[in-house]
């Protein structure tokens, strides 16, 4: 998709010079998780999903795989890495434009907490925290993505 690529090249300038880890919320297919290992070479990638479908060179190295409810698997990361990435990426977008605001309303204080001071969220459905606040992503007329930065 190219809205997301272009977010993403958009936060890897963002980011460009900073410390921390990168955040995947949502692996999938695999695809953003591999261009995320080609725009950030040198930073670790926290990978968070339901389930592993992926082919085994799209597969994360398994002490950076977090598999299993995000609600579980995000505080055991926080707890382990505490506030540790500079940039996440969000995608858990479906059909249902409800679940979606619901999943959104439990999902960023769940990434907020892994969030350094500075840090860049990306996702494909609008997310809420008071300490975020919006940033202006290349406009797009195809499809909605959305963008924070995160504040002290």
């Amino acid at each position: 998709m190219t809205v997301q690529r272009d977010a993403l090249a958009w936060a890897q300038r963002a980011v460009a010079g900073r410390d921390g880890m990168v955040l995947e919320v949502g692996l999938g297919k695999g695809r953003t998780f591999d261009h995320l290992r080609h725009l950030f070479p040198p930073r670790d990638i926290l990978v968070f999903d339901m389930w592993v479908r992926v082919p085994p060179e799209l597969t994360p190295d398994e002490d950076r795989l977090f598999v299993g409810d995000f609600q579980e698997t995000m505080p055991a990361a926080a707890e382990r890495f505490g506030r540790c990435a500079r940039l996440a990426h969000a995608d858990f977008g479906s059909t249902d434009r409800n679940h979606d605001a619901k999943q959104a309303a439990w999902l960023a204080p769940l990434i907020d907490a892994l969030m350094l001071p500075g840090g860049v969220v990306l996702s494909d459905r609008p997310l809420q925290r008071p300490n975020w606040t919006p940033l202006p992503l290349p406009p797009d007329d195809r499809w909605s993505y959305y963008a924070w930065k995160v504040e002290g």
